[in-house]
């Protein structure tokens, strides 16, 4: 089978795009004709990933990230300065001959999402999630049984397999509504916008609306700044509250959803191919 024909099934299990459809998802190395000898799945073509991707004998590498360091992920450098990086990169996916095929928008356009699909399921949350809990934009909602910060900290840092776990809040706060929320970044979902009183309206204040009126006692999101909900969730915490957040870095927080693309697309494949999830890993050391 092509590499070509297995990107073909993939395309097709996804919802369709319209044929102008211009996102992310695209090759980003390769030669799309060779036969596939293997499959591996992960959420960003780190170095090592592509070396244990050619160790495994594999040469398409599925990934959900971009390979080149920019949010328009072109596959290439146009840029008007040199990156050695990018070159080494480049030149050891050439020498090992596998192909990239970038995933995100397609597998974010499922309903239910194909990356928290993935992560609900590796976590143990599925029987938790309420898709009808919509207490907040570009969120999943999780009615878990009653833990404490501490213990939900835990299960998060050993699940997500991160090095470290930052999150806010008190270890013996007990929390029971979770959500996923998008990142807290300025303008992250181009949504953010100016009233007529000249007041900023932000992602973040629907976030903290839900924390403070609609039950929401905890969140994991995908990427943070420090001077809104984080520090909102802070001061809650020390006025003695049952409010936490929990940050596994954006990563980490999705990696769960490519270890479960391994499972579909070996079901496409008919498991006529391996097909490997490949763990990144935290990107992050804490000293």
């Amino acid at each position: 089978m092509k590499i070509r024909e297995v990107i073909e099934k993939i395309l097709a299990y996804h919802p369709q795009f319209p044929a102008d459809y211009a996102g992310c998802d695209d090759y980003k190395s390769g030669n799309p004709e060779d036969e596939c000898t293997g499959i591996v799945t992960a959420i960003v073509p780190t170095i090592e990933v592509i070396r244990k991707t050619h160790e495994l004998g594999a040469n398409l590498l599925v990934v959900h990230e971009p390979t080149y360091y920019t949010s328009q992920d072109l596959g290439s450098w146009g840029y008007d300065f040199t990156n050695q990086v990018y070159e080494e990169k480049a030149a050891l996916l050439k020498e090992y001959g596998i192909v990239i095929w970038r995933d995100h928008d397609h597998m974010h356009a499922h309903q239910p999402d194909g990356i928290f699909t993935g992560v609900f399921k590796y976590m143990g949350w599925e029987p938790y999630y309420d898709a009808n809990d919509n207490v907040v934009p570009f969120a999943f909602t999780l009615n878990l049984p009653e833990s404490t910060v501490a213990e939900t900290a835990a299960v998060i840092k050993e699940k997500m397999g991160c090095n470290r776990l930052r999150y806010v809040g008190n270890d013996d706060a007990r929390i029971k509504k979770v959500a996923l929320v998008f990142h807290l970044t300025p303008n992250g979902m181009g949504s953010d916008y100016t009233d007529e009183k000249g007041l900023l309206h932000e992602y973040s204040l629907q976030v903290i609306e839900a924390m403070e009126h609609k039950g929401v006692d905890a969140i994991i999101p995908g990427e943070v700044i420090d001077w809104t909900v984080m520090s909102y969730i802070r001061d809650a915490a020390q006025l003695g509250k049952n409010k936490a957040a929990f940050v596994p870095g954006h990563f980490s927080w999705e990696e769960l959803g490519m270890k479960y693309a391994a499972d579909w697309i070996g079901d496409l494949v008919d498991h006529s191919l391996p097909v490997t999830f490949v763990n990144a890993g935290d990107m992050y050391k804490y000293c």
